[in-house]
């Protein structure tokens, strides 16, 4: 059994409260950033930030900031004036969950010293042997894995059937 596989039944067999696993989450930034892009990517027109705000219950001034980010990535063109907005770039095919987590958000990992490229230093004794560093490495290792193999249009070709039922 994977690590994934692991961590998902440890998350079924938790009772309802789950408060000795809270997960790894990523920021509502990234969320927001998905959800816009598979919402353009299901209708692929030119899109307002009004317009899109409203669809997914996003924020205008979040939105704002989320789109300009995607734009300077390259996933989105942008045109003013009437009829203008924003426009996906990139194919769905080619735009990986990953690389959009990446952008918002910079580096996948569980805590700061198992990033692929560590921003800060490890805060233990001695990160070649810390056991935290090590299992938290592996984690990202899986979960980049997973974000990475799967794309926008992957995204969009889900139905409500495949994914799993929870209230917010």
């Amino acid at each position: 059994m994977g690590l994934v596989q692991a961590l998902k039944q440890k998350s079924l067999d938790s009772s309802p409260a789950r408060h000795d696993f809270p997960g790894v989450r990523i920021s509502r930034k990234s969320e927001y950033a998905i959800r816009s892009l598979v919402a353009m990517a299901r209708q692929q027109r030119s899109w307002s930030i009004q317009e899109l705000s409203g669809q997914e219950a996003i924020p205008v001034k979040f939105l704002e900031q989320i789109l300009l980010t995607l734009r300077h990535a390259g996933y989105l063109s942008a045109k003013r004036g009437v009829g203008g907005g924003y426009t996906l770039r990139a194919a769905p095919s080619t735009i990986k969950v990953g690389d959009v987590i990446r952008t918002m958000d910079g580096p996948i990992a569980p805590v700061p010293c198992a990033a692929a490229q560590p921003s800060e230093n490890c805060t233990c004794p001695d990160p070649k042997t810390c056991p935290l560093r090590l299992l938290m490495t592996e984690v990202r290792v899986e979960i980049a894995g997973m974000l990475d193999s799967r794309t926008i249009d992957d995204l969009v070709q889900m139905h409500p059937g495949n994914a799993l039922a929870f209230e917010i």
